[in-house]
């Protein structure tokens, strides 16, 4: 009789330990996805134009003042994009960080999405230019509203750093 009972309880205390070890697995395998997710996206994310957390070094380099509500640059954009190809050259181990501004007018949504095209209007340039895509950050400032004066507030500021 002790028998049965210790082999029902052997038989029970497997398919305990069973579930267990698979709950494991499944959690670990899980961490392991997401990982391999986050790190294959990052490239995409980087290629879309997603934001990147660097601290701005130092002053503005060129500031690319916008017209109100165009994402399209300016027709002076292209002297800009020329000094900022030069310090680019000029040192070869630094990127270009991007940071888009908008003035008071509009919705708050729309405009920190205009301040984004903005942004990527000029990585676009950049590229189109040469820069590797990898040298190109763009970054979301502190405060994406740019001042009081609206005309100076429409602006992508560039660093080289």
């Amino acid at each position: 009789m002790f028998d049965q009972e210790d082999s029902d309880l052997g038989v029970v205390m497997g398919v305990v330990f069973g579930i267990i070890a698979l709950v494991i697995a499944f959690v670990i395998g899980l961490g392991v996805y997401q990982q391999r997710s986050v790190q294959a996206a990052a490239p995409l994310a980087v290629a879309e134009g997603v934001f990147v957390d660097v601290a701005e070094v130092g002053e503005p380099l060129v500031k690319i003042y916008f017209d109100l509500g165009q994402i399209a640059l300016p027709a002076t954009a292209p002297e800009q994009i020329a000094t900022v190809l030069a310090a680019l050259e000029a040192a070869p181990e630094a990127n270009v960080l991007l940071s888009g501004y908008h003035d008071e007018t509009g919705g708050a949504a729309v405009n920190a999405e205009v301040a984004r095209q903005r942004a990527l209007s000029v990585r676009d340039a950049l590229v189109a230019a040469g820069v590797p895509e990898a040298r190109v950050l763009m970054r979301r400032p502190a405060v994406t509203l740019g001042g009081s004066d609206a005309a100076e507030a429409r602006r992508v500021e560039a660093r080289v750093q």
